[in-house]
């Protein structure tokens, strides 16, 4: 299992760059990028790949609504390009409270819109001419940038047909407040199964799950409950919470000491998680730098 670590978001672009090379320089394998911050993910990461020569960038994730996947491609075949091939665009339906409460547009069946959206963004992605014309988007052409690189797509895919739709067309799935019990039991048999159905290689799983290296495993809970509680209420995180026999964030959050953390993280590894991206959360004084020097000692996989 790959090791990463999840942008702090401090120090504004040119900051998270400097985050990503220095996680580079530490030896982790990926640097993961959500969208909860004022800048585009996409152009995070485009500026990160200038910055950075090895490191694997991705978005965790990059949200389908209201952008049109033309543009979607667009941006991740430049944030390719800049990171030198280094790129891996993760995207994702984001939430009904959201897409309907900030953007004013339909989250009527959202798989389905996933599914369409996969349809225009894929073929660009890889170079080839696209005449779409769908129930939610028209694109008709194509991209000529003599720079283009692979571009790897991963969905936040939880529910049973997303996770189909994952194994079937992409490189996997990116998730969030998932356990290693929902991930062996839930996730990982079916997205499995939709990709050996499909004839494609075996999916990629990335888990992101809070981290915190601690004497106070209880009272890191605690925190973890507290600053990720917005999270346990929406229902695409809160299934994933219950398919781990979770009663909120805090029960997932990866937290103990060196031994515990080592265990909590070979158990996501045997549960099917292929690569772990660590979100380094305050639990008490300094429990941020330790718990990444730690993960560093680990990296780049355990």
């Amino acid at each position: 299992m790959k090791l990463g670590l999840v942008t702090s978001g401090s120090g504004g672009i040119l900051g998270m760059a400097e985050e990503a090379r220095a996680a580079e320089a530490d030896g982790f394998d990926h640097y993961a990028v959500p969208s909860i911050y004022s800048h585009d993910p996409i152009s995070i990461c485009t500026v990160a790949g200038v910055h950075t020569s090895r490191i694997r960038l991705l978005t965790g994730v990059a949200p389908v609504y209201p952008r049109h996947p033309a543009a979607m491609a667009s941006a991740a075949l430049s944030a390719g390009a800049a990171a030198g091939g280094r790129f891996t665009l993760g995207i994702g339906l984001s939430h009904q409270a959201v897409v309907e409460g900030v953007y004013g547009m339909s989250f009527d069946r959202p798989a389905a819109y996933m599914r369409e959206y996969l349809d225009v963004v894929l073929p660009l992605l890889d170079g080839q001419a696209v005449d779409h014309r769908g129930d939610q988007f028209t694109y008709r052409g194509g991209f000529r940038a003599r720079d283009r690189v692979e571009v790897p797509v991963l969905i936040a895919a939880m529910a049973p047909v997303m996770l189909r739709l994952a194994g079937e067309r992409t490189n996997g799935t990116i998730l969030w407040m998932a356990g290693a019990r929902a991930v062996s039991d839930h996730v990982a048999p079916r997205l499995t199964r939709a990709a050996e159905n499909a004839g494609r290689p075996a999916p990629e799983i990335v888990a992101m799950l809070p981290l915190a290296l601690t004497s106070d495993p209880a009272g890191a809970r605690e925190a973890a409950q507290e600053q990720f509680a917005n999270y346990g209420r929406l229902p695409s995180y809160r299934s994933m919470l219950d398919e781990s026999g979770a009663d909120g964030p805090g029960d997932v959050a990866i937290v103990g000491d060196e031994s515990a953390l080592r265990r909590q993280l070979e158990e996501l590894r045997d549960a099917g998680v292929t690569s772990f991206s660590a979100w380094l959360f305050d639990a008490g004084p300094g429990t941020q730098e330790r718990s990444r020097e730690f993960l560093a000692s680990l990296a780049p996989e355990l």
